[in-house]
């Protein structure tokens, strides 16, 4: 069966909040990506990068270092899970089904809601760009491409 195409849709996440589960450079990546756009973000993980304890100790992110728990996805709007164990993204994707909550697992394109797409912005232009979840490395090079564009 032919993967559905995507519709990408564009959401004022601005009162919104946003849980990652992991904080690994995958999560932080996501994380830098995502900060600009939520109301608030909570990250949950037993580690985290530099970059993701450096976003917390400015303030703009809640970074509870500890192994993630159903209540963590009380008041989150969405979902990303990096945390690189297939257990813990099996109970963060089941508990979201649940809670009717949307959800990406990194791990997991069949598991996800939505794809995080690669971002090229530029003040008030957004464009977000996915290769269908099979070509990471063609998505990043046609964002590349995007943000040159938009620097011009």
């Amino acid at each position: 069966m032919k993967d559905p195409l995507r519709f990408p849709l564009f959401f004022d996440l601005s009162d919104k909040s946003a849980l990652v589960v992991g904080g690994g450079r995958i999560a932080a990546r996501r994380i830098q990506t995502l900060l600009p756009f939520v109301g608030r973000m909570t990250v949950v993980a037993p580690a985290s990068v530099p970059e993701v304890r450096a976003l917390a100790d400015e303030g703009k992110l809640t970074l509870r270092e500890r192994a993630f728990e159903p209540a963590d996805l009380d008041g989150a709007f969405l979902v990303l899970c990096a945390a690189n164990d297939e257990a813990v993204d099996e109970s963060v994707w089941r508990l979201c089904r649940e809670r009717g909550l949307l959800v990406n697992i990194a791990s997991d394109k069949d598991k996800c809601d939505f794809y995080f797409p690669g971002i090229a912005r530029k003040e008030n232009v957004v464009v977000g760009v996915t290769a269908g979840g099979k070509d990471h490395r063609q998505a990043r090079e046609v964002t590349e491409k995007i943000r040159k564009m938009l620097e011009e």
